[in-house]
């Protein structure tokens, strides 16, 4: 079990206040759970230490780290909410009962399925560190899942496929996605689990020698030319394996990025000359090579990805990115609310404090000012004064209220949030993120309600387009509107999200007389 100085010595340069925080919480916890044990009979301050640790190992401040041990504590135990506010303050209570309100509801049925899934965007919606305590909450439990009932081991795995992978990509947080998915995918899919591991076993067995062979060649022929540099490499995950093994027909061999090399530099410039060397080192295979940093994926991931072949006929796929590019494709949203940290060569420099969370969640592919609408800052009344993605407060303000039908919430997510996503441009530059099939409408929905309601025609890329018309990642949008202009009951049939076809009824049934 971590004690709590093995947690603190995860934190940087913390100062006596923030080491005496983090004590505080874990003998408070160790207290209030004295009693307790989990299924494998070992003390459930266990569970504690180890979420506090991870959180710690991220990155996260003292309260976030603090709040993470004592997350159990009000629902488990008999400390109340006044406890954990008299004793360690309004904001660690926040967060405490922000993820206690997300484990009062059990997965038992699609509504109650549906209603946890609300919950779960509601609380995110007011900061964002609620849901980070959560995923880490659900990533230890994953890692200690064996020791629980089979039919409860099946459950908390379909969930954190269906729940919580989804959550954690759309957030980019790479690094625990891909932790989650391994641990889920052999309690829900076991056979097709074995299977790929099977496959892995003989394709890639001798895998880190080959790999480790090949970066000592890529680190001389880097050191040439460059001074500093950070290389590393990996073998594919079993669950993204099998996602790709079923697209390529079971075929291991069509697969090109089972072993990937990652180099990480310290500026974009360095990324492209990166390039260049790696293509003259090694023959690049065509029509394998993607800028991820011209155009980044819609989750806010960059990097330059290019399969090569080496002259010891080993192919895979090089992956070139900045430090913090790297910083951002491991924790995604989390790393623009890290705690201070030094700056290392295998430690990218962390954002200070709780600074405002820059839109990595909707990068455009050229540089721009931030508008106030993609982050939407919390109110001076309420317990922190942080950002969250502007996607994140919608679903948020949508299902807040505890009388919200939820029927139709999934399939909202599924449609408006978890589904693939484009970026279009408004006409000065500034980026929408849609997902893959919106139209006109739900552009003009998302940039404000009254330009929806209010819309008149449109122009894709300077020419005028039906407001059906599906729109390409890329497109330029302009929204003509006409103040005697309404919705139209046919726009049901082509909007795409939620937001633009809840605020179309609205309308209509407005006007119905």
């Amino acid at each position: 079990m971590y004690s709590a100085q093995e947690i603190i010595g995860q934190v940087s340069n913390p100062d006596q206040s923030d080491k005496e925080l983090i004590t505080r919480a874990y003998e408070y916890a160790q207290k209030a759970h004295a009693e307790h044990k989990r299924y494998s009979g070992e003390p459930y301050m266990i569970h504690l230490a180890n979420v506090g640790y991870k959180l710690a190992a991220m990155g996260m401040a003292p309260r976030t780290i603090a709040a993470g041990i004592l997350h159990d504590s009000i629902e488990d135990t008999p400390v109340t909410t006044q406890d954990i506010k008299r004793e360690f303050g309004e904001e660690i209570l926040f967060l405490v009962d922000g993820v206690t309100k997300l484990s009062s509801v059990r997965y038992h049925g699609t509504d109650r399925h549906n209603e946890s899934l609300r919950k779960l965007f509601v609380a995110t919606s007011q900061d964002i560190r609620v849901l980070i305590i959560k995923l880490v909450d659900r990533l230890h439990n994953l890692e200690t899942l064996l020791h629980i009932p089979k039919e409860k081991q099946t459950r908390i795995a379909k969930e954190t496929l269906e729940i919580y992978v989804p959550v954690a990509h759309r957030l980019g947080m790479g690094k625990l996605r891909k932790e989650l998915e391994d641990l889920a995918f052999p309690y829900v899919y076991p056979e097709d689990a074995a299977k790929v591991r099977e496959l892995l076993t003989q394709k890639a067995k001798n895998s880190t020698e080959i790999l480790e062979r090949e970066r000592k060649i890529l680190q001389r022929r880097l050191a040439e030319t460059m001074t500093n540099f950070h290389t590393f490499f990996r073998v594919k995950g079993v669950y993204s394996l099998y996602h790709k093994l079923k697209r390529k027909n079971w075929d291991i061999d069509a697969v090109y990025d089972l072993m990937a090399m990652r180099i990480i530099v310290d500026s974009v410039e360095d990324c492209y000359r990166v390039l260049g060397i790696v293509h003259k080192l090694w023959r690049p295979l065509p029509k394998r090579m993607k800028d991820y940093i011209a155009f980044p994926k819609p989750n806010g991931y960059q990097s330059i990805h290019t399969t090569v072949t080496t002259q010891n006929g080993v192919i895979m796929e090089i992956q070139i990115r900045t430090k913090q590019m790297h910083q951002e494709a491991e924790f995604g949203v989390a790393s623009h609310i890290f705690y201070k940290q030094a700056p290392t060569t295998d430690n990218p420099p962390k954002t200070t404090g709780f600074f405002s969370l820059i839109p990595s969640l909707f990068r455009p592919f050229k540089s721009r000012a931030v508008t106030s609408d993609e982050y939407l800052e919390r109110t001076a009344t309420e317990p922190h004064n942080t950002k969250i993605p502007r996607w994140v407060s919608q679903i948020g303000q949508a299902y807040k209220q505890n009388d919200t039908p939820t029927k139709n919430f999934v399939e909202d997510m599924e449609s408006d949030f978890f589904s693939n996503r484009i970026f279009v441009f408004t006409p000065i530059g500034d980026v929408v993120d849609l997902p893959v099939g919106a139209t006109p409408i739900d552009f003009a929905y998302t940039i404000h309600s009254e330009v929806g309601s209010h819309t008149a025609s449109a122009k894709v890329n300077k020419k005028m387009v039906q407001l059906d018309t599906e729109l390409k990642n890329g497109d330029i949008v302009e929204i003509e509107t006409r103040k005697s202009a309404r919705p139209s009951p046919k726009w049901l049939d082509f909007a795409k999200t939620s937001v633009a076809r809840r605020r179309i009824r609205t309308a209509l049934e407005q006007t119905t007389p």
